[in-house]
């Protein structure tokens, strides 16, 4: 399952070599990552995978691990479920919260 996720992020990494918007805020993402959970627009949700990544860079530069690791967290269960179009009600519920306490 990892080694799938894995797979998935990289060729979205390879796919949008360009990418030079800016980088949205914590609050930003958690309502972009709402609205993604609730809607079936697979482009944006690609888009919001690749700004999490870029800002769990800037938290591991920052020394920031637990809010890395919440955004991984929210990042991996977005993959799973708009990309693997898995249900994922729950992990919604779990994962929002953490990124709201650690980030």
């Amino acid at each position: 399952m990892k080694l799938l996720i894995f797979l998935f992020l990289n060729s979205f990494l390879l796919s949008s070599p360009g990418i030079t918007e800016i980088m949205p805020t914590k609050s930003e993402i958690l309502k972009k990552s709402n609205e993604c959970f609730n809607i079936s627009e697979k482009q944006e949700c690609k888009k919001l995978i690749l700004q999490i990544e870029k800002l769990q860079v800037v938290e591991f530069e920052r020394n920031r691990f637990k809010c890395q690791s919440s955004l991984l967290g929210l990042q991996s269960t977005l993959i799973e479920s708009k990309l693997l179009e898995s249900s994922s009600t729950k992990l919604k519920k779990i994962m929002i919260p953490y990124v709201k306490k650690n980030c």
